[in-house]
């Protein structure tokens, strides 16, 4: 098994391979795209760190809600 990994598309030729041209727009798409987006990917930032808490600390997590549930169930 070797560790190269190719590309994966739906042509059968090499018209695959990169020219510089392609590179160039790809680098100012890049570019260009966190200017235009920068809420959406501050938003999905705050939702990744929040994901790896919950995730480390799933049990922890569980009893905590199950005990703002129970305190907010006997408060009403």
């Amino acid at each position: 098994m070797t560790s190269h990994h190719a590309w994966c598309t739906a042509s059968h030729t090499d018209a695959t391979n990169s020219t510089s041209a392609d590179l160039r727009v790809l680098r100012a798409h890049l570019g260009d795209c966190p200017q235009m987006h920068r809420h959406l990917m501050t938003i999905n930032r705050v939702a990744q760190s929040i994901n790896g808490f919950v995730v480390t600390r799933f049990v922890t997590t569980l009893v905590v809600v199950a005990v703002l549930f129970g305190v907010g169930y006997w408060v009403l």
